[in-house]
């Protein structure tokens, strides 16, 4: 796993409950992510997502 801390700036986020998601900055962490899709095709921007996306333990509510 990515350091937390770590900032890349290139990578704009703003979903707190990601395990790579670096709170100070609203940036992610990693160095890279990957981009997918909801199903097997995609016709617009509501149909992807971030396929790097891991639930944060910390921010969890359970």
């Amino acid at each position: 796993m990515e350091n937390k801390m770590n900032a890349n700036n290139s990578i704009q986020c703003t979903v707190s409950s990601c395990a790579y998601h670096n709170d100070a900055k609203s940036v992610c962490s990693l160095s890279a992510i990957k981009v997918g899709t909801c199903g097997p095709t995609s016709n617009d921007c509501a149909c992807t997502e971030c396929a790097s996306f891991e639930l944060s333990k910390q921010k969890s509510s359970f």
